[in-house]
């Protein structure tokens, strides 16, 4: 079935409705015209950048490719020292080892003696300190709680102290207070006695 009139097929495979949207066979040449313009102004000028980034991709291919290889042999020349002075140690630490193996083999039954001698008097000092550390806590805790009690103590007698004193000025006072009244009673009998 055939469209109706209004509608135009614009070469691109759509349906679009004549007067809005319609593309003239002048719209389309234009179009033309204008990707020569714009190869004539700037083609040259887009394939010599083109070039350019090509071969500066190509630099940097070249370059990273000396790097990786640089960077390969310097380790490997690194590892190679390592292993060397690995092995120099190692042989280093092997001969020593064995200098003081035969040192050890060469010493005199006297000073093996000397030497097991020394050990146990190391161990009886080492035994000595740790009894006498035990022994000095020991006092240390007696002589606290000693003085912990004498003081509890002193603090008792003080305390005692001042309530006998406290009751012997509470006592004081009411004498004041006895003297007191005796004295006013004294004065009216004189003023009494006086008047008379």
């Amino acid at each position: 079935m055939n469209p109706p009139e209004e509608y135009i097929n614009n070469n691109s495979g759509e349906l679009v409705k004549g007067g809005t949207h319609q593309l003239s066979n002048n719209g389309v040449s234009e179009s033309g015209n204008l990707d020569k313009v714009r190869e004539l102004l700037f083609g040259n000028q887009t394939r010599e950048v083109e070039k350019r980034f090509t071969r500066l991709e190509e630099r940097l291919v070249k370059e990273l490719t000396n790097i990786k290889d640089e960077t390969r042999k310097r380790l490997d020349s690194l590892e190679n020292y390592i292993k060397k002075e690995v092995e120099s140690l190692t042989e280093r630490l092997k001969n020593e080892q064995s200098e003081r193996d035969v040192k050890m083999r060469s010493l005199t039954e006297e000073q093996r003696n000397v030497t097991i001698s020394l050990e146990k008097k190391i161990t009886q000092l080492d035994e000595q300190t740790t009894n006498s550390q035990r022994e000095l806590r020991e006092q240390i805790l007696n002589q606290s709680k000693n003085l912990q009690d004498d003081i509890q103590k002193k603090y008792d007698e003080i305390l005692t102290l001042l309530e006998r004193e406290t009751q012997e000025l509470h006592r004081n006072k009411t004498d004041r207070s006895h003297l007191a009244v005796l004295f006013t009673d004294l004065a009216i009998r004189l003023n009494t006695d006086h008047k008379s």
